[in-house]
């Protein structure tokens, strides 16, 4: 028994040693990652072409910035005050749905170094051990050892399947019957296809997919960063428009404070009436209310934007209320249009769309599958060879030498006839179906990216004209307000009219704002519909011109 025990005892003491030794000689997990991002970004890099957008943050947050990517302690606010381009910064830097975009983006090419893989040269080792109790006539027990090392490599050629392997292979007994083994075998197959699709054609098919999935969430990836952008815009420049509605509110309640207070005067010398008094009165609450309202609706705002943002919403920033002002300095020359006719951005839209794009090569794909799946309904016939090479046993250097001369060597064909092809026959029909749903899919985003300029061109027109009208409003309001008042004094008017004029001003104004920022907006919009918007490394965006 005890003899049994120290069996045991020094085949659990062998594997312990085999693990720790292969513990020291195997990588760390940061050396792992490190390969896996410096592979990742490697195949992402090959695949980005410039018309894309330019190769800034795209990186995943835990892997080390590139010299363009924005990095967010370089852009988190000093101050209180949030600027336009700080804002986009630190979204890009920091927006979750972005961060999420980007891991999509690695994931992918991530995807491919598998699919890669299978292709590669590849090392293998595996050490186990076994005790045997025989129980039978023969009682005896045991201590075995094997290890066997080595190395394998599959090509992928045309269709054609070649696999090599050459293993050395070690046993040793460590009791019983004491014998040495040592030995190497060299072993391979081909596998060509004759007729119809054939496992090589297929595994060609995948690897040819799974690089090309890589191509279009590039695409996908930089579609994204130009509508984040815009959206992220669209966003500071409303919060701006919600904060100016707080100040026309206040400057109108101001307003009605002072009427109040000159009617009062007015009451009290008795030149006008109580009623009318009242009536100010009644309209300084509506203002007082009105200010309120629009002070909530300007804090809801900027919180939701401070979470685009990735900022808690307890963080006391606000944004620069001069970028607002910049924009309404630049429209006082008049309205910009950007310079294309409907036709010219629809051709531009056409040719420059990543998501488009993306669907017109899906078409090619599906053509692709369909011609693999007629393939595999008729006759398969592949041609197939194998050998198997082995060196003489033994502890000497005669492990190294291969003996051909007394390998095993095969050459021989494999047909399938097409006697039961209902799987394949269904493979087929689906392919021919995806096939021309992508076909379908395809016309329909080009239908959509007319109506979508089309659209946008309608939305200029509108915001243009309703930015004009709005401007000539205001201008109309004040000089209401201005004549009102002077009217009232002289006794000429009653109050309620002044009190009207008073409202319209802060009604006029209010959609003033609205306007020049929704022209502003639609002009971004038309900008990322017809694809000619590039984000710069600093998360801005210009115009790509053609």
């Amino acid at each position: 028994m005890l003899c049994k025990f120290q069996k045991v005892q020094l085949l659990l003491w062998g594997l312990y040693g085999a693990t720790l030794l292969g513990s020291v000689g195997g990588c760390s997990r940061e050396h792992y990652k490190a390969q896996a991002d410096e592979e990742v970004y490697r195949i992402i890099i090959s695949k980005w072409h410039d018309s894309f957008g330019q190769k800034a943050n795209y990186k995943i947050s835990d892997v080390t910035p590139g010299p363009n990517d924005i990095k967010p302690e370089d852009v988190a606010p000093k101050t209180r005050v949030l600027t336009f381009a700080q804002a986009v910064a630190l979204a890009t830097a920091q927006n979750r749905d972005y961060q999420t975009q980007k891991e999509a983006l690695y994931k992918s090419a991530l995807s491919l170094t598998g699919e890669r893989y299978k292709y590669a040269l590849k090392w293998f080792g595996t050490i186990d051990g076994t005790y045997i109790d025989d129980k039978s006539d023969r009682g005896y027990d045991d201590v075995s050892v094997n290890a066997s090392g080595g190395i394998s490599k599959q090509l992928l050629l045309d269709g054609m399947i070649i696999n090599a392997n050459l293993a050395i292979d070690w046993l040793r007994f460590l009791t019983g019957d004491p014998r040495n083994s040592l030995g190497s075998v060299l072993s391979g197959d081909l596998t060509v296809p004759l007729l119809g699709a054939g496992a090589g054609r297929v595994a060609r098919e995948n690897l040819t997919q799974a690089e090309r999935n890589v191509l279009y969430q590039i695409r996908t990836f930089n579609r994204y960063r130009q509508t984040f952008v815009v959206s992220i815009i669209n966003d500071y420049y409303s919060v701006l428009q919600r904060k100016d509605e707080v100040t026309n509110a206040k400057n109108n309640y101001d307003m009605q404070v002072e009427s109040k207070k000159r009617l009062d005067e007015l009451g009290k010398a008795g030149r006008v009436p109580r009623i009318n008094v009242d009536e100010a009165e009644q309209s300084l609450l509506g203002a007082q209310n009105a200010l309120v309202t629009a002070q909530q609706s300007y804090e809801q705002a900027l919180d939701s934007f401070k979470i685009r943002l990735s900022l808690p919403t307890e963080a006391d920033i606000e944004l620069d209320p001069n970028e607002l002002e910049a924009l309404k300095t630049a429209y006082e020359a008049g309205v910009s249009d950007p310079n294309y006719s409907e036709d010219e951005a629809i051709e531009t839209a056409l040719i420059r769309r990543l998501d488009l794009a993306n669907t017109k090569d899906e078409v090619q794909d599906a053509a692709r599958k369909v011609e693999l799946a007629a393939d595999g309904l008729g006759v398969q016939l592949n041609l197939v060879a194998s050998l198997d090479v082995t060196s003489p046993g033994g502890t000497s250097d005669e492990f190294t030498r291969l003996q051909f001369h007394r390998g095993i060597y095969t050459l021989g064909g494999q047909a399938d006839l097409p006697l039961d092809r209902k799987n394949q026959r269904n493979a087929y029909r689906q392919a021919l179906i995806t096939f021309t749903q992508s076909q379908r899919d395809y016309e329909n985003d080009v239908d959509n990216v007319k109506l979508q300029i089309r659209n946008a061109f309608r939305q200029l027109r509108e915001q243009a004209e309703s930015y004009r009208i709005q401007k000539l409003a205001v201008e109309l309001a004040q000089r209401r307000v201005e004549s009102n008042q002077l009217l009232l004094d002289a006794g000429r008017i009653e109050v309620r009219l002044l009190l009207d004029s008073q409202n319209a001003l802060v009604g006029a104004q209010n959609r003033y704002t609205r306007a020049l920022v929704n022209h502003t907006n639609a002009k971004l919009n038309f900008f990322r519909d017809t694809g000619i918007l590039q984000v710069r490394p600093d998360g801005m965006w210009e115009e790509q011109i053609q």
